[in-house]
């Protein structure tokens, strides 16, 4: 295995904290991207303790494109360019469709789904000239069976997210096969995303419970993506057939008393 020069945004805390751990152990070069710049020094120096071959840190907005590109500039100035770049950032919301103001939807649209298309056109240009390189986006299980209704503007960012990386992903197949394009969804993870949500009431716990996966297990896949691509991935071994049963019937499913949706769970991500 090579090491590679891989930029992670939102990798302050959550499942990208986890993946910056993860890739740290491989030996690779991180660059570290998020709004927050001590936890990010915090997160780098953790990953160089855990073996990272080197590390930048990059204060990042993710919402402007001029920060984006910043970023892409500073990783390039720093190690010569990058090999992965991981469309992580993210947020969610706990409001419902009929509920959802302009301002809840800008919100969630720009962190989710402009961030990624920014990312993705930043690094795929560096790629075409390096020919080579992998972009991966996070989504979530909710973008493909967007069942937990209060996520609303979520699971429809989600599903743009989905959208635009198959899209992307069809295009370069034909002219640039050696850039790869990887879709991620992870379930629910251990984290917590659900008390950072907009709307989310202060309290609100961390992820738990048996049908939760571990941050450590979900920076597994990530690791193994890069290692060898593939177009995409549930992070939960259970999702694939919720999947194909939802699509199968999707009425048949909604009211199916299986439908682990049908009261507001803990959490979803």
């Amino acid at each position: 295995m090579s090491n590679k020069t891989i930029v992670i945004t939102g990798a302050s805390s959550g499942i990208g904290e986890g993946v910056a751990y993860r890739l740290a152990q491989d030996g690779h070069r991180l660059v570290l991207a998020a709004r927050h710049r001590d936890q990010l020094d915090a997160v780098a120096a953790e990953a160089t303790r855990r073996g990272a071959a080197g590390t930048l840190v990059v204060e990042t907005d993710v919402t402007r494109r001029s920060d984006m590109e910043r970023l892409s500039r500073a990783a390039i100035d720093a190690f010569g360019g990058y090999d992965v770049w991981i469309n992580n950032a993210g947020r969610g919301i706990t409001q419902s469709v009929q509920d959802l103001s302009d301002d809840d939807v800008d919100a969630i649209f720009a962190v989710n789904v402009k961030s990624v298309l920014y990312g993705m056109q930043i690094a795929v240009e560096q790629f075409k000239q390096r020919g080579r390189g992998q972009v991966i986006n996070v989504s979530s299980f909710l973008g493909r069976v967007p069942l937990a209704t209060f996520r609303s503007a979520y699971n429809a960012a989600k599903a743009a997210v989905n959208s635009l990386t198959a899209n992307l992903r069809m295009e370069l197949r034909g002219t640039h096969p050696d850039i790869h394009v990887t879709l991620v969804m992870p379930g629910v993870v251990g984290t917590w995303f659900g008390r950072n949500a907009l709307g989310s009431p202060p309290e609100t716990p961390m992820y738990s419970g048996p049908h939760v996966q571990s941050v450590e297990e979900v920076a597994d896949i990530f690791a193994r993506v890069i290692e060898h691509p593939v177009a995409e991935v549930y992070t939960n071994p259970a999702s694939p057939e919720m999947a194909r049963r939802y699509f199968e019937d999707v009425d048949a499913f909604e009211t199916s008393a299986e439908n682990p949706w049908r009261r507001p769970p803990t959490a979803a991500r």
